[in-house]
């Protein structure tokens, strides 16, 4: 398959079999983004200027290939689908074309879609697809901004990097067949591969400092600010940072940064090579058009397809909501619910599985999808009033405690591992399970989602009394400044315009 490359990389999903492959099961889960149908498509595409000068009507001459059509289809699956949001499509298009425009070779085309996912992520397909997540578009404080992003995608496909990741996928095949032989699930197949592609999607150092020299290059002569790049990595790895501090996994996963780690010293070229074109104060940052842009768009999670607030897990659209354990870290993922207690020692993941009406859950228990059940704990119980059942099961390394219980014609699945089975242990996984229940008709009425609202700071308005404006994120404060490009110690200034989340 045609792999994703790009300024930020990652994909991939699904379930488990063997049980030694279950904290791979858990962990490789929690590299994928928010359970979501495709939704519409919010594609554009854009050509090169005629020459009077003046863009010309979008060409439509990317050329598709399967791999890259089947690539496509799992991008928007794994992050959300495609982002409808007609005004953001145009700032995007027109910055596009203005990239383009100055560009080594104005008669590429590129299409452009806008992927509806929290994460903070970008890339390219070698036919010219770029990818934009709005969680990067939402983390961005000016268009000069995005426009590093869009213009290292595109150098990624001028350096032919995206080309060159495409053959290694192919002659990684031999990495899919061990790990389909592996387990006859291709559940655990497609998670297994997952954390390997991830790994394999990544560029060298090579790439990523001739991607980042190439696209501050095309931004300066956009006559954008050549600095948009060094401080977007900063805003990256200070994003990273505060996701890093919620949990013991890599949160980092499907964000840019897993394959495009912002180093020091990479930030530190991008600042030089910009000097190169301007000075610090030269180039357009576009920052007024760029907020007005981005004011209401969707941020953090789509409540309609499941959304985590605190240690709680909401899902509208299904109708059942349950809560995890103090200590634990939710995180919502393209195929599953994860949950990570604080040291590592204890793990959950929830999902949805395929069971006969016919069957009863206790045969689903034992009938091999986990190995090493005990079959003398496996027993019938009662959770909330639905219907469901429970067993116990050991590793070499971990113990789990597995529930599975009907939701109407839906059967889902809590699995708990712990490296030691203890009384707490036990009870965290005991009252998570029976914390699940249905959602009243006034929470699905509440369920929102969160959004970005652009303000302007008014006299006697500080970092700490914005911030406390701020809903349904953790660290406000600290969010506050990374969303607004403020450094540690920066203080507001009245009239800036900055932005906040609301619900």
């Amino acid at each position: 398959m045609a792999e994703v490359t790009g300024i930020l990389g990652g994909h991939a999903r699904q379930e488990g079999r063997r049980l030694w492959a279950a904290p791979v099961l858990l962990c490789a889960a929690f590299a994928l983004s928010a359970c979501g149908g495709l939704g519409g498509l919010g594609r554009f595409e854009t050509s090169a200027p005629t020459l009077s000068g003046t863009p010309a009507k979008p060409n439509r001459t990317i050329a598709h290939t399967p791999a890259s059509e089947r690539e496509h289809e799992r991008i928007l699956a794994s992050y959300g689908g495609a982002y409808d949001d007609p005004k953001l499509e145009a700032l995007i298009g027109k910055t596009v074309d203005r990239l383009v425009a100055v560009s080594d070779r104005p008669e590429q085309a590129y299409k452009v879609t806008i992927l509806n996912s929290g994460a903070v992520n970008a890339f390219a397909l070698p036919t010219g697809q770029l990818y934009v997540t709005r969680g990067l578009v939402a983390l961005a404080s000016d268009t000069s901004e995005l426009s590093s992003v869009l213009s290292h995608e595109m150098a990624h496909v001028l350096a032919k990097h995206a080309s060159i990741r495409e053959d290694q996928a192919r002659q990684a095949a031999v990495v899919t067949r061990v790990v389909t032989d592996m387990s006859n699930d291709p559940d655990l197949t497609a998670l297994a591969l997952a954390k390997t592609k991830l790994t394999m999607a990544s560029f060298s150092r090579a790439q990523e400092f001739e991607a980042d020299g190439i696209g501050v290059g095309i931004s300066a002569k956009a006559k954008f600010d050549p600095y948009g790049a060094s401080r977007f990595l900063s805003a990256m790895e200070r994003n990273a940072a505060l996701k890093a501090g919620k949990t013991s996994l890599d949160p980092r996963a499907q964000d840019f940064l897993s394959s495009h780690p912002a180093t020091p010293e990479r930030v530190q070229n991008a600042r030089n090579t910009a000097r190169q074109y301007t000075s610090p104060e030269g180039g357009e940052r576009d920052r007024e058009t760029y907020l007005a842009a981005i004011d209401n768009i969707v941020y953090g999670e789509d409540p309609s397809e499941g959304f985590v607030r605190g240690r709680r897990f909401l899902h509208p659209k299904l109708g059942f909501t349950f809560a995890a354990p103090e200590t634990f870290t939710l995180d919502n993922t393209a195929q599953a619910v994860i949950g990570v207690r604080e040291g590592g020692t204890q793990a959950m993941r929830f999902d949805v599985v395929r069971v006969p009406a016919e069957q009863s859950l206790t045969d689903y228990l034992n009938s091999g999808w986990m190995e090493n059940v005990d079959k003398v704990s496996t027993e019938e119980v009662s959770i909330n009033g639905f219907p469901g059942a429970s067993a116990t099961a050991s590793g070499d390394q971990w113990q789990f405690k597995v529930y599975v219980l009907r939701f109407g014609s839906d059967v889902y699945r809590f699995i708990f591992a712990s490296k030691q089975r203890t009384t707490e242990s036990d009870r965290n996984a005991r009252e998570t399970v029976n914390s699940f229940r249905r959602l009243t008709l006034e929470e699905i009425q509440a369920a929102r989602p969160l959004r970005i609202k652009v303000i302007t700071v008014q006299p006697g308005d500080t970092v700490e009394s914005l911030s406390h404006r701020m809903a349904g994120v953790d660290r406000p404060a600290e969010r506050f400044r990374i969303l607004n490009g403020l450094e540690p110690h920066q203080q507001v200034k009245v009239r800036d315009r900055v932005k906040i989340v609301v619900d």
